[in-house]
């Protein structure tokens, strides 16, 4: 037998053990789900009033979603995206009144969340910021019955009054106020947080999911700690300027850890920007309204809490491993719901047939692959909703129809040219109808795009 035989064999047995490890590998997911930000706001979209970098950085190196749509307010916005459920289901159409200690709760028993079936499949999960589904002095549990293992967590409501999440912040670390935080910047420390989840789930060989809910741009306008440092005033501009910095200290890390081939990043907005926080310098001149921004598209007005582009158009960033086609545009429409069954399917994470969403995978697309295409999206707000197909929006409410194709600039359709309108009508009126009629199903099988 020559001596060579045995080495080559050796040699196999290392590849093929190499190949096994990285074959079974589970992929990390980081979501930062950032409070108040629309697409405008971002240059990689086209927008002109703010400085994103690290977020610029992202879109070239990963994937730009142009048209990810969800409810224009956090709590219907966010129990969507933890449900996978359109807003008329999950029935939380306002703001929970966390703010006021309301002992109402968002319940993720009758409603399993994403996190849930994550967990089960071996996952370390955690989760940061803003947490308006439940009184935590109420319902203590709450975050880990969602699905959540460890939490670092603004304490909206203690001791009979609202609490602080910036500049000498109120923050519950796995059930515990946190203490020493007299002289911090809320956003720094849950990074921070993010930050060890990230190092000690790496160091234990354990895959992650981490859910950043970053508290910035989201009102008051507050100076942040490179404004102190620089002497300028606050500004929404500084807050923007500052969360980018944040997200550039996640994506470092995750280079840093030598994980970037086996973990995506996801950046998202809750909602639209809350406008009234932007101060329009060309207010007076023509076009320009006292809060409007500026795209490379038009002009964009109304945000937060109206149910308009403005409100509900947000950036949807990935950026990760090689196999996110770096520098791509995907143009489809996206719904929140989408999410659920998409970080399931990144996870490999099968979900049971008796568990129905309303969302579908995007993991494909995420990919440079063809996946299933959505053909409009639902939001919901208060006691109205519409749906959005592109092009035109219906509102279920008042049966208003708005003209869409010149985005960002929206117009209500007159009466006098609604006979013109009849097919669209009927069309959108139809998908209203098929949605409320034909209940939610389980997600499609994974890989089967």
């Amino acid at each position: 037998m020559s001596s060579a035989k045995p080495y080559k064999l050796i040699c196999l047995f290392i590849f093929l053990s190499a190949w096994c490890f990285a074959e079974e590998r589970k992929p990390n997911v980081i979501f930062i789900f950032a409070d108040d930000i629309g697409y405008e706001a971002l240059p990689s979209y086209g927008g002109l009033d703010f400085e994103t970098p690290n977020l610029d950085i992202m879109a070239k190196g990963g994937m730009r979603f142009e048209r990810m749509y969800t409810s224009p307010i956090c709590t219907p916005s966010r129990v969507s995206m933890h449900t996978g459920l359109y807003t008329f289901r999950h029935k939380h159409m306002g703001v929970l009144p966390v703010h006021l200690g309301t002992k109402d709760k968002v319940d993720f028993k009758s409603m399993p969340t994403f996190a849930q079936q994550i967990r089960e499949n071996g996952y370390q999960t955690s989760v940061t910021g803003k947490w308006q589904l439940a009184t935590l002095e109420e319902w203590p549990n709450h975050i880990k019955n969602a699905g959540f293992d460890t939490w670092c967590i603004w304490q909206i409501w203690s001791e009979g009054k609202k609490m602080p999440r910036h500049w000498n912040p109120c923050l519950n670390k796995n059930g515990k106020i946190m203490e020493g935080l007299e002289k911090k910047f809320g956003p720094d420390v849950m990074v921070d947080f993010v930050l060890d989840e990230m190092e000690s789930a790496t160091k234990a060989k354990k895959p992650f999911f981490i859910l950043h809910n970053e508290l910035l741009p989201h009102w008051p306008v507050v100076d942040t700690p490179d404004d102190r440092k620089m002497k300028q005033t606050s500004s929404l501009k500084g807050m923007i300027s500052y969360m980018d910095k944040l997200v550039g200290r996640i994506m470092k890390k995750v280079d840093d850890l030598g994980i970037r081939d086996n973990t995506y990043v996801v950046f998202m907005g809750d909602n639209g920007t809350w406008e009234k926080d932007f101060k329009n310098p060309k207010f007076g001149q023509k076009g320009e309204r006292k809060h409007t921004r500026h795209t490379i598209h038009g002009n964009v007005n109304g945000g937060k809490a109206k149910l308009c582009d403005g409100g509900s158009h947000v950036p949807f960033l990935v950026w990760g491993p090689k196999q996110v086609p770096a520098g791509s545009v995907n143009s489809e429409l996206i719904d929140v719901v989408d999410l659920f069954p998409t970080f399931c399917e990144l996870t490999g994470t099968k979900v049971s047939k008796d568990l129905a969403v309303d969302g579908r995978s995007i993991s494909n697309q995420i990919h440079g692959k063809k996946g299933p295409a959505r053909e409009w999206t639902h939001q919901g707000l208060r006691n109205d909703q519409n749906i959005f197909d592109g092009s035109w929006r219906l509102f279920l409410k008042t049966g208003a129809l708005w003209d869409a194709r010149k985005l960002p600039m929206e117009r209500v359709v007159k009466k006098a040219e609604l006979v013109e309108r009849k097919a669209v009508l009927k069309k959108l009126k139809a998908i209203s109808e098929s949605i409320k009629s034909n209940p939610p199903k389980a997600p499609e099988p994974i890989n089967s795009y």
